[in-house]
């Protein structure tokens, strides 16, 4: 049990590897003088994300679709950076000045929504997963569309957000996520058992997880929120919600791309 266990956590951290790498670049460049020989903090992150991406992707840790899945979720996240740091929106605003920007927003903001993308892409490839009860994509990609709609339109109608969380309920309320965790001996494989656990609670530790993750962020002066500019506090619960929604989108735009789902609910990588 024990090796399962262990063998499970260094999964965990392997899906989350782009994810973590960019924590600590966030950390350890916040502690440094900017610009450091005209160069700004923001364009180091960029090529520094470039950089680790090339690398996942040429000793084989990530897969070109799984590529394929994060630039897709990495465009949509631009034009939501794009309008929400707008000044008449003001969301949140990145204090710092880079040369690769677009408006208000430095491109290596992109990224910080892919490796949330890069994580669940992974997770499904390294634990083998598969769903049952799974909603029909049609009505989950309809949630889907509500969803990053309502990051927009929350500004000037109101904001539908509760809905949405009970019908994201209604919809995954039955649905399983089965994982397996394989060990190794002398090459070969062994311990092919299928752990089941339910859909939405994953969900809400993930966003969770997510949240804790924006939290560092900001601390480390990447972004900050309208009440973080004078001194730097927990990022509120509220968040939590968003990042649901946002999990629930990136994780559509995975099963789409990486599996199949049959007719009766169940889902495979394919």
């Amino acid at each position: 049990m024990l090796n399962i266990i262990l063998r499970g956590s260094l999964l965990s951290l392997a899906s989350a590897l782009f994810g973590i790498l960019l924590l600590l670049a966030f950390v350890l460049t916040n502690y440094m003088s900017w610009p450091i020989f005209g160069i700004y903090r923001y364009d180091v992150l960029l090529a520094y994300a470039l950089i680790v991406q090339f690398f996942l992707i040429y000793f084989k840790l990530e897969t070109l679709r799984e590529v394929w899945v994060i630039a897709i979720f990495h465009i949509m996240a631009m034009a939501m950076e794009l309008f929400l740091t707008h000044p008449k929106i003001g969301a949140w605003h990145y204090p710092e000045q880079a040369v690769f920007r677009i408006a208000n927003v430095p491109l290596f903001a992109g990224f910080m929504y892919s490796a949330v993308g890069s994580f669940l892409a992974r997770g499904l490839r390294l634990f083998n997963t598969s769903f049952t009860n799974l909603p029909s994509l049609v009505w989950v990609s309809l949630l889907v569309v509500l969803s990053y709609a309502n990051f927009f339109t929350k500004f000037f109608v109101p904001d539908i957000r509760n809905i949405l969380f009970i019908i994201s309920v209604i919809l995954f309320w039955k649905t399983k996520i089965f994982f397996q965790i394989y060990t190794e001996t002398h090459l070969q494989l062994y311990n092919a058992k299928q752990y089941p656990l339910p859909f939405l609670p994953l969900l809400l530790c993930l966003a969770f997880l997510v949240w804790v993750a924006e939290n560092i962020a900001t601390f480390a002066n990447i972004w900050r929120y309208p009440s973080q500019v004078d001194s730097w506090h927990m990022v509120g619960w509220g968040k939590l919600g968003s990042w649901y929604l946002l999990l629930i989108l990136s994780l559509v735009l995975v099963l789409a791309v990486m599996g199949k789902r049959e007719a009766r609910g169940s889902w495979q990588l394919t």
